[in-house]
């Protein structure tokens, strides 16, 4: 595979990148609107999922060693 062809690819993963995160916002932009879930109902669920993602890391590197 050539440079070129890595930096393209490079390319189209943050086109597909931004697409998602603007199709996120709105979603929770409209759910806030909507009353359905607060800002910081994301926030708390996000990082609590993130933390779920670090310990599941984390049991693989354990399992690995």
């Amino acid at each position: 595979m050539s440079l070129l062809q890595i930096f393209g690819q490079i390319a189209d993963l943050k086109e597909v990148d931004y697409k998602n995160t603007l199709v996120l916002t709105a979603l929770v932009e409209i759910l806030a609107e909507k009353g359905l879930i607060t800002r910081s109902e994301i926030i708390e669920r996000a990082q609590a999922l993130d933390l779920g993602h670090e310990v599941e890391i984390d049991q693989k590197r354990i399992r690995v060693q």
